[in-house]
């Protein structure tokens, strides 16, 4: 695996960003795009219809983003992260301590709440209290599943052997990567 500091080359153009929820995926796949003047596509919002259903295209579209010479996403849904795996070049691992990832996630689910920020397709944050009453809460979710991605992103070094991993442990890292790419641009 790569890190903060490596020289990609020949320059990424296909970019997935992976990482348990809260780490900052969506921001820093968004800095991607920008750093290489390529198109951020929010995979939550091609997802996600109204009052939180799936959207029956989702397949379709990631199809659709995916067949693009570039393009730059996050790596999440289940149905779509082998399709993603497949037509990636780059995957940029962020692996934040355990805690840093839920004080963050924590930390934004109650400004989104609070704010009743709009979200993808009308949705907004549930009220709190569902936190409690909610499986599928997106906190008790992220406590769940904060550690799938050192399980999945390891396995595809054998899965996927094409692809150049790039595993950032801090938000340095974080920052440090994207500046370098952005620097290497030009």
């Amino acid at each position: 695996m790569l890190g903060a500091d490596d020289v990609l080359v020949p320059e990424p153009r296909r970019v997935l960003v992976a990482g348990t929820t809260g780490v900052g995926k969506t921001t820093t796949a968004g800095r991607i795009g920008r750093a290489l003047g390529i198109r951020h596509t929010e995979i939550d919002s091609i997802y996600h219809g109204p009052d939180w259903t799936p959207r029956e295209s989702f397949l379709a579209e990631v199809e659709a983003y995916t067949s693009e010479p570039t393009w730059v996403t996050e790596w999440q849904y289940t149905l779509a992260r082998d399709m993603l795996a497949a037509r990636a070049d780059t995957l940029v691992w962020i692996d934040l301590p355990v805690p840093v990832a839920l004080w963050r996630l924590v930390r934004r689910t109650l400004r989104r709440r609070l704010r009743r920020t709009p979200l993808w397709n009308g949705n907004i944050e549930p009220p709190l209290w569902t936190f409690f009453t909610d499986p599928g809460h997106i906190v008790r979710w992220g406590i769940r599943v904060r550690h799938e991605s050192r399980k999945r992103v390891p396995a595809l070094v054998h899965t996927a052997p094409h692809l150049r991993i790039v595993h950032l442990r801090t938000q340095r890292e974080v920052d440090r990567f994207v500046q370098h790419l952005a620097e290497r641009r030009g």
